[in-house]
């Protein structure tokens, strides 16, 4: 078998590195009953933009902020021949927000996938639940070294109990003699005791320095070893500073003669012969939160007594008399157990030999072998994929449809654009595009499912839009909390989407008098048809046109404005395109699916050849670019995508996937084929996860929806156009269906 690891790798200086390179070597080494030889490629994970002098083992390397990065690498494992990828995972080794920027890599493997979770976390924030939560569903097996951390995995990340294994933290199997490793490091005719790991605040070394006085005062020949350099991180925010304040408690204590530093990263070999040379071992961590600890597994694989503060991994490994653990930052009671040790000997002795049998159950060729056979057994069983091409929609994957977040964030003026997570934002106020968004919604609503709250809302936006209109029949755009106007003119964006909104009323009123308000309101503007000049403000227009004409076909001087404004479109379609440019533009920006979505909409009363084959050609440059890999991956508006350049991954914006999902109906409508619901369905799937970081955007609990995909992770805000575009695109799906289940009867 083949094994591609990813994690951090020697010579990088991270426990995680060093047990990805001792499971790699333990699974090599190992050989089942047929005697199969195995093979392992890394992935390595490079912090910031250190480089490393990696082995021939490193085949590729992830820098941690570099997004591209983890897709490439999911590529090369997907075709490095391997037969599955095992991930060693830590929030911190991962870009983005708690690590979010391995979900996409994930997401893109085509080989089965293996877990070592090194942190698992009591009370996870929401993205590191989440992302948890994502990785549990790609993976085939999630490995952890404690019963807590299953615990923990079940009751609050909901993960399945059966796709847990446990597997002790892997020790090497290295043995030195006590005496021959004491004469070789001086240590003769002294009580040694040791702390190892990379330093930091968390580490508690100060209450063993504080205990020391008194085991001193009875035992003079204490030599206390502190072996290890300053986490990287720590250097990197705050120097040396707590190796200082521990050499100065040393010196306040008088202990210079009893405690020794050596600030380096030693190899494995040497720390076994420290861990073998001393007489006792001390874990004495500030808080229980650490689910598994390589340093505490280490010790007790040597055979060295052991005496911990009870953080969790300590207290399920130390168990049945190996070990001894006393209370957080307690140094009177380490002194104690100290002074009780060292008076004892024999006492000493058996915690030495109870730590080193069951040392010899977890050493790295006995780990390794339970990897390889679980590794085994997961690729004999994961059927291959086989890809059937069926209409996939399904109504029953969709949450209830709820307006009730849209209520929250409307007042009598409007709908307020913006949220701080779930609690309207009251001092960004009001636009016109979202209150153009949130009356198209209503309608919608009420027209398919009766929503009387749909019904309540529908005036408030009505009037929104009538006071926002000039005398000129244009339209301001954005209103202060105050109701201080803070624009004279609004953007053509934003007047096309007021006209859309308008045109779906007059097609779709409920009652007489709101049909005659937005009559005038859409004729009042109409004199500014021929005046705009963007493409997405007259896209928005023909949309509303289009609905205006349902209901008044015979209206011959709108269907003139109509024709010069889609051949607007077009022209400039034409100007742009080339071989390998399918758009109107040198750049795909924002709100991409309207320039198609107006074309098919137009199509329905210019029904010419130019028209539709526009619309498609370019609507399939877009499904090209956006899913290729079977889920909507939007681009981000961080830095978009110029012809000849590369393409932006973030921030992708719900709005966008409106845009696409209501671009996939419409050519339905246009053409009858099916294949445009499903890709209709994919897309609005977008919001619930089938996405680039494999995170839904809709809240669940708030009915709102998340304002977009972030470097860092989820936006968590849930403001009106977010939630808006997600409503909009639920209600549209819904008719996709209704359309299917016709074709269906």
């Amino acid at each position: 078998m083949k094994f591609a690891y990813i994690g951090t790798y020697p010579p990088r200086q991270c426990g995680i590195g060093t047990f990805t390179q001792n499971l790699l070597h333990s699974m090599i080494i190992h050989k089942d009953k047929s005697r199969e030889n195995h093979e392992g490629i890394v992935v390595a994970m490079n912090d910031l933009d250190a480089t490393y002098e990696y082995t021939d083992d490193v085949k590729f390397i992830i820098r941690q902020e570099h997004q591209r990065d983890y897709i490439q690498a999911a590529k090369f494992i997907n075709y490095s021949g391997s037969d599955i990828c095992i991930l060693e995972h830590e929030y911190g080794i991962f870009g983005g927000e708690s690590g979010v920027y391995i979900l996409p890599l994930l997401h893109r493997l085509e080989i089965p996938l293996m877990v070592t979770l090194h942190t698992v976390l009591k009370n996870p924030s929401y993205n590191e639940k989440a992302i948890l939560q994502e990785i549990s569903k790609m993976a085939n097996k999630i490995i952890v070294m404690s019963n807590r951390a299953i615990k923990f995995l079940t009751e609050v990340f909901l993960i399945p109990s059966e796709k847990i294994a446990l597997f002790e933290h892997g020790v090497p199997d290295l043995q030195f003699s006590q005496e021959q490793t004491k004469k070789e490091f001086n240590l003769e005719g002294k009580n040694v005791l040791m702390t190892f790991g990379l330093l930091s605040r968390n580490k508690g070394i100060e209450t063993v320095i504080r205990a020391l006085p008194a085991v001193v005062a009875k035992h003079p020949n204490i030599m206390y070893i502190i072996l290890g350099k300053t986490h990287p991180s720590v250097i990197r925010f705050s120097g040396e500073e707590y190796r200082n304040f521990l050499r100065r408690l040393i010196k306040t204590l008088d202990l210079e003669n009893n405690v020794f530093f050596l600030n380096e990263f030693i190899s494995q070999k040497e720390l076994f012969k420290y861990l073998y040379a001393i007489d006792i071992y001390i874990t004495p961590y500030l808080n229980e939160a650490q689910i598994t600890s390589g340093t505490l597994s280490y010790a007790v694989g040597a055979g060295a007594a052991v005496i911990s503060t009870p953080y969790w991994h300590a207290q399920e490994l130390l168990a049945d008399g190996r070990g001894r653990l006393f209370d957080f930052n307690n140094s009177s009671q380490l002194a104690d157990i100290l002074i009780e040790l060292l008076d004892k000997p024999e006492t000493l002795k058996t915690l030495r030999k109870r730590a080193y049998d069951y040392g010899r159950n977890i050493t790295w060729p006995k780990i390794g072998k339970q990897y390889v056979d679980t590794a085994k057994s997961i690729v004999e069983e994961t059927p291959v994929k086989v890809v059937v091409k069926e209409t996939i929609i399904d109504p029953l994957l969709l949450p209830d449809f709820s307006l009730g977040h849209i209520r929250r964030l409307t007042d009598d003026t409007g709908i307020i654009q913006h949220a701080k997570f779930g609690i309207p934002n009251l001092k960004e106020g009001y636009c016109l595009d979202d209150n153009a968004r949130a009356l198209l919604m209503v309608l919608m609503a009420y027209r398919q499912k009766k929503d009387p709250i749909a019904l309540e809302l529908l005036p408030i936006y009505l009037s929104y839009i009538h006071y926002m209109q000039n005398k000129d029949g244009t339209f301001r755009n954005f209103l202060s909390f105050k109701r201080e106007y803070l624009d004279e003119v609004g953007s053509e964006d934003s007047f096309g989407r007021a006209v859309w909104a308008l045109g779906y009323l007059l097609g779709n009123s409920p009652n007489d008098a709101y049909y005659q308000s937005g009559r005038m309101i859409f004729f009042d503007a109409s004199k500014n048809f021929n005046k705009l000049r963007s493409l997405r403000g007259t896209a928005n227009t023909i949309i509303g046109i289009c609905y205006y004409l349902r209901t008044n076909k015979s209206d011959e001087a709108m269907t003139e404005i109509l024709r010069k404004m889609v051949y607007r479109i077009i022209d400039q379609y034409d100007d742009e395109k080339s071989p390998d440019w399918k758009w109107y533009e040198p750049i795909l920006s924002y709100d991409l699916g309207i320039l198609p979505l107006s074309l098919f909409h137009a199509y329905e009363f210019l029904p010419e050849d130019k028209i539709l084959d526009t619309a498609i050609e370019s609507m399939n440059f877009l499904t090209s670019i956006k899913l290729k890999d079977g889920f909507l991956s939007l681009i981000g508006n961080q830095k978009w995508y110029r012809k000849g350049g590369e393409r932006a991954y973030y921030a992708q914006q719900p709005v966008d996937t409106m845009a696409m999902v209501m671009m996939y109906y419409q050519a339905y409508i246009a053409t009858k084929n099916t294949e445009y619901l499903n890709l209709m369905f994919t897309s609005f799937m977008w919001f619930l996860g089938e996405n680039d970081l494999r995170m839904t955007l809709y809240d669940f609990e708030t009915h709102g929806c998340c304002d977009g995909i972030e470097r860092y992770g989820i936006n968590r805000n849930q403001g009106a156009e977010s939630t808006l575009a997600y409503l909009v695109s639920h209600l549209r799906v819904l008719r996709g269906f209704e359309q299917l289940h016709k074709l269906r009867s």
